[in-house]
């Protein structure tokens, strides 16, 4: 931890409904993957603690898992996580989307930012989606609720505005320490990032309940003697059915996750890679804590 005169940190909550762009903003920010993005809608599971470091400031991002009633043991711990994002924090940004109506999730959310001191910026995001006087009538739909901070349309995908949105977040920060070295990014270990990447795939790539039923777990990482990166990961789905369709005919589907997995861990490490994923069966395992926990979704550090 490092002490500078005038420095601003603190750490920042992102909140929202599922797939409003949590996770693109985040890794725009960052100027690289450390969140997995997909237009499946829950694929955060736990909080990414990304770092945002300048000369006089820096942001500890918490990219929360939406917030949406849960259906099981899993679903019940990304809601924990989300929520206890909100503990302890120096300020909020609740995300929504510019291109969809306020409805009862956001509802459900704004009850829950009642209870927080902190300041809270009201986040329009994808304003690339929508016209002038469409945005106008979504920032006005919001207005009423809650006392924002500020409310700042953005388009994270396309970059728009979120400079400015980064200004005003810098500026209502406390004077703080620099609780991170100025070029880490994230406090996640690389075998989680590591995993994640590997499930974005899968997710880009598998349709109907395979998105939501799938885990990555890397049981080892070792260099070899050319400084080449083996990886050994396994994807765990619920059914034996499923298993058939992440490896596809003639392992094709296996094979492409494999491809485009090993191209984004190279860019995250620097380094060439062998990616050896297997597939195996772990029936109902979202229904199981012991196993939400075994693949490093920890529910206690998340309990009241």
């Amino acid at each position: 931890m490092f002490n500078k005169p005038g420095f601003k940190s603190g750490f920042v909550a992102i909140v929202g409904r599922p797939n409003v762009g949590k996770s693109t903003f985040m890794n725009r920010v960052l100027g690289q993957k450390i969140a997995i993005m997909s237009d499946k809608a829950q694929t955060t599971r736990n909080k990414i603690q990304g770092v945002y470091t300048q000369d006089d400031a820096q942001i500890v991002f918490l990219d929360t898992p939406g917030i949406h009633k849960p259906k099981h043991e899993l679903g019940n711990f990304m809601v924990e996580s989300a929520y206890s994002a909100l503990k302890e924090i120096d300020a909020v940004l609740f995300m929504v989307n510019a291109n969809e109506k306020r409805g009862p999730g956001d509802d459900f959310i704004i009850e829950k930012l009642k209870n927080v001191k902190a300041p809270i910026f009201l986040v329009v995001n994808k304003i690339d989606l929508v016209s002038p006087d469409e945005l106008i009538e979504r920032i006005d739909r919001y207005q009423d609720t809650i006392n924002f901070e500020k409310v700042i349309p953005i388009s994270a995908l396309e970059g728009n505005n979120v400079d400015t949105l980064m200004t005003e977040l810098v500026d209502a920060l406390p004077e703080g320490p620099q609780y991170y070295p100025s070029d880490q990014v994230t406090d996640h270990p690389e075998y989680f990032i590591v995993s994640e990447l590997i499930r974005e795939k899968i997710l880009q790539l598998t349709q109907e309940e395979i998105p939501h039923s799938v885990a990555v777990t890397v049981d080892k990482m070792q260099r070899d003697e050319y400084d080449k990166v083996h990886v050994y990961a396994n994807i765990i789905v619920e059914r034996s059915s499923q298993k058939g369709m992440v490896i596809g005919k003639g392992g094709k589907l296996l094979k492409e996750v494999g491809i485009r997995a090993r191209k984004d861990i190279e860019a995250l490490l620097g380094n060439k890679v062998y990616l050896e994923l297997w597939v195996k069966v772990d029936k109902d395992w979202r229904k199981k804590k012991s196993h939400i926990e075994d693949m490093g979704y920890r529910t206690s550090d998340y309990k009241k």
